[in-house]
């Protein structure tokens, strides 16, 4: 004899296939989140040792805990001059960014408030004076895009544009933007900084005492954070 279905039952059904729904929903509505990782301690420190910078300079990087997948348009360089003899500049136009997977050198751009020379235009080197540090927003030539009416140009690209993977004609690339949704695989950038030094002393030969210049190589590693990241009383949570 056949058993009727408990009307309890079939409302519990169809309630939790009901609470699942919209459940889904909510998690594709809340914006991915990423986190972009720069250790000095393994990457940088290693290097200003093998050119006996790391007395004389110090390179740092502000980030915030977590972006929106295409939040992030530039990077918060901090460096640091802590010697008392020796003059630094930053030399923007040989400095470059690179995305592992794109294989690609990027021309950096050095912000400014109110941006409106051509970017073709050829960036001055930035000195930091001894015992002095600067904090500069940087970026890169491709994203920026100029306003008809004011004629200022605006960062409004993504610098690593994670998006773009999956719309990609490349297999290769979809598949690592699956990897990378998912939390299997990590993305990898790095700026490359080029850095020229002068001692500041009179009667030194340029280069006698330090290298005249210094490629210094900066690695970030993104992170796609777990979907709980963006709700709102995880937001100031630091993974």
């Amino acid at each position: 004899m056949q058993q009727e279905t408990s009307p309890s039952l079939l409302v519990l059904t169809l309630y939790i296939i009901g609470v699942s729904y919209v459940f889904n929903l909510m998690v594709e509505s809340i914006d991915e989140q990423i986190k972009f990782i720069f250790d000095p301690e393994k990457t940088v420190k290693q290097q200003l040792e093998e050119q006996e910078l790391d007395d004389k300079i110090s390179i740092a990087f502000k980030l915030k805990p977590s972006f929106a997948i295409d939040g992030l348009n530039e990077l918060i360089l901090i460096l640091t001059n802590q010697s008392e003899n020796i003059a630094v500049y930053i030399d923007w136009d040989n400095s470059s960014f690179v995305v592992k997977h794109k294989n690609v050198s990027r021309r950096v751009i050095r912000k400014s408030p109110d941006l409106t020379r051509d970017l073709a235009v050829p960036q001055s080197p930035s000195l930091v004076a001894p015992s002095q540090k600067i904090i500069a927003g940087i970026t890169t030539e491709d994203v920026f895009s100029r306003d008809k009416e004011t004629g200022v140009y605006q960062a409004k690209q993504p610098l690593v544009n994670i998006l773009g993977l999956k719309g990609s004609p490349l297999r290769a690339q979809r598949k690592l933007y699956k990897k990378f949704i998912s939390r299997r695989e990590q993305l990898e950038c790095s700026l490359q900084l080029v850095l020229r030094f002068s001692e500041v002393r009179v009667g030194l030969v340029p280069g006698q005492n330090i290298p005249p210049m210094s490629i210094i190589n900066c690695p970030f590693i993104i992170r796609k954070l777990p979907w709980t990241y963006a709700l709102p009383w995880n937001k100031k949570r630091k993974k």
